[in-house]
């Protein structure tokens, strides 16, 4: 008798399905509104099927790797791991990936969009190093939870993650199966993910619904994604893109010794600056699409990447994601997407307007 997954369990129960970064994954419960409150001001529980998940192993692993993207993985402590990019040797962005500190091997996770171009990239480097990957997405599921009452859920269920750290993770037996939990390493991101296999995970997912989470989709976790002004891989992070105009210089690490684009990184950071920086924008009016511009009297200043009419509690407000001229990237600059005035805005978002 064959055995439903979670993503057929909650389709036959209502859920929608759609295509979220690589993956058949569920788009919205039924009202993408209600779950994005949820995320906002409560307990939410997501599939995150999209999430790939590679294992390098051998001696040279940690040198290797360290080598390969722009974050120190080489002083990670057990256990924990760091957010980074993976660039060319011209310094253009081909990926973004998490890197735990797993002792035996060295877990890696990223999209399932992006996971096969990077498990080639990495297999191409790999020359006289003593270093494997593999590919384990369908062997470690996970699943997320968020929402300033997250913690409490999970506590709910017998899941202390009091004492957890950004980017720890932490191994246990719950109800004698063995999951292991993380922290986001994002700030702006904060939650957790609960990796196991997928048939533990249908009994967490049960467990923390029974306690008060509530189920979201994709388009809820995009519109969180986008007021909270956190870029995404193949949308606003692009080959194109050098890492210092995307604004997350929590990537880089200076101190870490030589990897692949590391020159050009360097160079830039001499020069004091870059041309153009990611940005976030307030739109008066209907909601742009990627690569509309952003303009300024006559001026073409920048374009936009990511863009949502977000439901905020107290009014639907038009966010738009993008890269602006650093001249004209002042919050409270004044701007036009299109034909629709707008205010470049700090990120992240706040949550009203006179907030």
């Amino acid at each position: 008798m064959s055995v439903m997954t979670l993503q057929e369990r909650l389709a036959s129960a209502g859920a929608r399905l759609a295509p979220y970064r690589g993956a058949e994954t569920v788009a919205s419960f039924g009202d993408a509104a209600r779950e994005f409150l949820v995320l906002l001001e409560g307990a939410a529980v997501f599939d995150m099927s999209w999430q790939a998940k590679l294992v390098l192993s051998g001696d040279d692993r940690v040198r290797w790797l360290n080598g390969m993207v722009t974050n120190n993985i080489r002083d990670l402590s057990l256990n924990h791991g760091n957010y980074s990019f993976v660039l060319n040797p011209q310094g253009r962005n081909l990926g973004d990936l998490v890197a735990y500190n797993r002792g035996e091997y060295l877990l890696v996770t990223t999209d399932y969009e992006q996971a096969p171009k990077l498990k080639e990239l990495f297999e191409h480097y790999i020359i006289m190093d003593d270093v494997e990957v593999e590919d384990i997405s369908d062997k470690l599921a996970a699943i997320g939870v968020a929402g300033p009452n997250g913690a409490v859920v999970l506590s709910g269920i017998g899941i202390d993650v009091a004492q957890l750290e950004p980017g720890e993770v932490s191994d246990l037996l719950w109800q004698n199966a063995g999951i292991s939990i993380a922290r986001s390493v994002l700030p702006a991101m904060d939650g957790y993910e609960i990796w196991s296999t997928a048939e533990n995970l249908e009994g967490v997912w049960d467990a923390l619904v029974a306690k008060g989470a509530k189920p979201v989709g994709a388009e809820a976790l995009e519109f969180y994604r986008i007021a909270r002004g956190v870029p995404r891989y193949g949308i606003d992070l692009r080959e194109r893109d050098l890492p210092q105009e995307t604004g997350q210089q929590h990537v880089l690490n200076f101190a870490k010794g030589c990897y692949v684009g590391q020159e050009i990184v360097e160079r830039i950071r001499s020069r004091g600056n870059v041309h153009r920086i990611f940005a976030g924008l307030e739109i008066s009016g209907d909601t742009p699409h990627a690569g509309d511009k952003i303009s300024s009297g006559e001026k073409e200043v920048g374009e936009v990447t990511s863009a949502g009419r977000v439901p905020f509690p107290a009014a639907d407000r038009t966010l738009a994601l993008g890269y602006i001229r650093r001249e004209f990237a002042e919050p409270g600059t004044e701007v036009r997407v299109g034909a629709h005035a707008g205010v470049v805005t700090a990120l992240p978002f706040k949550e009203s307007v006179s907030s």
